[in-house]
């Protein structure tokens, strides 16, 4: 037999761990078993009304039919703008500082091709979200993996890590709301990063996906900070901010050098969203945006079931400031077992799908990640299940209470 020819950049990708959590899951369901899913971020709420109603009255007109603009409509460009200009006070130029993309893991993706050469070096913070390291794996780049997480001083790991790093790195990842971990930064760390970019001459690529999802203090954003357009680019997404995330809609912003660099490789491997997408996303941004605040209470609601019940079965969860995740420590007795075998125990024990931590990261094999993205009663569901798995495990006696069906309204009665 011929001898085949190797991939490279495929052999450069680790087989995907959350693929055999998942295959544990398809084929518990396909058994009869009802898990209870939390390991996906695939928020489960609709999309709001008037923003399906613009998408279904677009997408009549046969002209929109046609290709659309790889950089993104102007209308949906400028509206863009204006909330930037709303939200965090900064001004955007439409046309030479805003680019759409195909949600944020898209648009990083690409710019990581268009600014990075083979042998460059990028600081990515450990644990983090996968595209954010692969990205510039699949470009090309070696990676300086910077420790990240509760207590860490991120800009201290970042100064050691570009002191110790041959080349010098050329870009470092940050974000924030983080996801997996829920952390979040505030602006002196922005001006502290950007100062730091400055003085290395390296660019700062920001993922604020989860911006509008807080629960505390809003979260800023690093165009914020003066200086910031000499060397930083953000990335967002209308995906967890309006429940779209199949319509796979976001956008890049900031230094104009960036952007272009971003719009010119675009221009070669896409021809832009459907249009009617980009009109209902113009939509949902200049729309009423009661939406955003009943999402944020819905996400708080369900963390604190989760944080409480779990708290209660002896298993302390961080309460998240942000995002739709809890970072969750493996529960005492459990650590030495690592994120992955954990998982896979606690989906065949306890019913319960989640994440296992070291999928974004070895840094982050003692954890596990939760999406709030079952109503508050599955999540109690969940939570009972955790029990008694715990219990069982513990050698401890089996709670005494029934388990019967609870009463409490579903999220959806709640919201209507």
């Amino acid at each position: 037999m011929t001898k085949q020819p190797q991939f490279h950049r495929i052999r450069r990708l680790p087989p995907y761990v959350f693929a055999e959590v998942n295959q544990m899951k398809a084929a518990a369901r396909a058994a009869g078993r009802d898990i209870v899913d939390l390991g996906m971020g695939n928020p489960d709420g609709a999309t709001p009304a008037h923003i399906v109603d613009k998408l279904v009255e677009t997408v009549r007109d046969g002209r929109t039919h046609r290709y659309s603009s790889s950089k993104g409509i102007p209308g949906l460009r400028r509206a863009l703008a204006g909330y930037y200009a709303r939200r965090f006070g900064v001004k955007l130029d439409a046309d030479h500082e805003v680019c759409v993309t195909l949600g944020s893991k898209e648009g990083l993706a690409n710019l990581a091709q268009a600014i990075t050469a083979p042998g460059d070096t990028i600081l990515v913070p450990n644990p983090s979200y996968p595209i954010h390291p692969y990205g510039f794996i699949i470009a090309g780049a070696g990676l300086r993996h910077v420790p990240f997480g509760a207590g860490v001083d991120l800009m201290r790991e970042l100064a050691h890590a570009a002191e110790h790093s041959v080349p010098a790195p050329t870009a470092m990842i940050l974000n924030f709301p983080s996801n997996p971990t829920a952390l979040t930064a505030d602006l002196d760390f922005y001006r502290e990063a950007v100062a730091f970019a400055r003085r290395h001459e390296m660019f700062i690529l920001s993922d604020i996906a989860y911006a509008e999802i807080y629960f505390e203090e809003p979260p800023p954003s690093i165009l914020e900070v003066e200086g910031a357009f000499e060397v930083a680019v953000e990335f967002s997404s209308l995906s967890k901010t309006y429940s779209m995330p199949g319509w796979r809609i976001g956008f890049a912003a900031g230094n104009r050098r960036l952007i272009e660099a971003l719009t010119r490789i675009k221009s070669y491997l896409d021809y832009g969203a459907f249009t009617p997408i980009q009109v209902a996303a113009v939509a949902a941004l200049n729309g009423p945006q009661d939406c955003i605040a009943e999402a944020r209470t819905l996400y708080r609601q369900r963390r604190d079931v989760l944080v409480d019940g779990l708290a209660k079965a002896g298993w302390p969860v961080p309460r998240p400031p942000a995002t739709m995740f809890c970072w969750a420590p493996l529960p005492a007795g459990f650590e030495s077992m690592g994120s992955l075998a954990f998982s896979k125990l606690l989906l065949e024990e306890a019913d319960v799908a989640v994440s296992p931590g070291i999928g974004f990261g070895e840094y982050g094999d003692g954890h596990v990640r939760m999406a709030l993205v079952e109503n508050r009663h599955r999540l109690r569901q969940a939570v009972r299940n955790i029990k008694l798995f715990l219990a069982r495990a513990r050698g401890e006696p089996l709670p005494s209470e029934p388990m019967i069906v609870d009463p409490a309204p579903s999220d959806a009665a709640m919201a209507s």
